[in-house]
């Protein structure tokens, strides 16, 4: 773990997001309860809160960050694997899976879906249930309908 560790929120389409980070790299980007005040930003955080914006209000569809992944070496596989899934596209528990190792890991899949602690910028929110319905999300399953709907009818929103 980092020895200092900076945050923001952002007011966001879906509500209020905190986002944490070192000096360098972004932590995680989580849902908060309630926005406070932003404290000294390094470079890194001030980018994520600009890439964050771009991506709900003016078109952006992929990021550019560097992140630091806190899971085991199965978790970091994939989530990696999650954040190849293209803005707008959806894939299922079970062919991330069978990219992984076989249909088999599944279970193991959303076990690691639902522990990503860098939301949209891993996008778990594209993995959906093999009937093609949105299932399970950490930051609820409301909020996950919502970007499947905005990034596949997507317009931009005026801020």
């Amino acid at each position: 773990m980092p020895d200092k560790i900076f945050q923001a929120f952002l007011e966001s389409p879906v509500g209020v997001l905190k986002i944490e980070a070192s000096k360098d790299k972004i932590l995680s980007v989580l849902f908060a309860d309630t926005k406070k005040k932003n404290g000294r930003q390094p470079p890194i955080l001030k980018n994520c809160l600009k890439q964050l914006k771009e991506y709900f209000y003016q078109g952006r569809k992929k990021f550019a960050l560097a992140l630091e992944f806190n899971g085991t070496p199965w978790q970091k596989k994939v989530w990696q694997e999650l954040s190849e899934i293209p803005f707008g596209k959806t894939s299922s528990y079970a062919e991330l899976a069978e990219k992984l190792g076989g249909k088999k890991l599944a279970r193991a899949v959303a076990s690691a879906c639902a522990q990503n602690k860098i939301l949209f910028i891993v996008p778990c929110h594209r993995i959906i249930g093999s009937t093609g319905a949105p299932t399970g999300y950490r930051g609820g399953l409301k909020h996950k309908k919502w970007l499947l709907d905005f990034e596949n009818s997507y317009k931009v929103i005026k801020s």
